[in-house]
């Protein structure tokens, strides 16, 4: 393995959150500052959004079955000259 190619490592690198929260890890830099971790991300405390997907999915079938009850306009065709 080369020497003097490698990162120097920080076995306690201090981790800040925008939210206040600090913890430490192992990493390349000293110091890392980010926007979202574990105690702030919705996933984690659970207040996560859930999406209504059962009334998506009616306001389409209820589209559709609006479009497929009206009367189909017919097209209106041109007829050819003969030569």
């Amino acid at each position: 393995m080369k020497t003097d190619i490698h990162p120097k490592y920080f076995a306690k690198a201090s981790v800040k959150c925008a939210c206040g929260n600090t913890f430490f890890t192992g990493s390349t830099k000293e110091f890392i500052e980010t926007e979202i971790c574990s105690k702030c991300h919705p996933f984690y405390t659970g207040k996560e959004k859930v999406l209504d997907k059962v009334g998506r999915v009616q306001k389409f079938k209820d589209k559709l079955a609006k479009k497929s009850d009206e009367p189909k306009k017919e097209k209106k065709t041109r007829e050819r000259k003969s030569k």
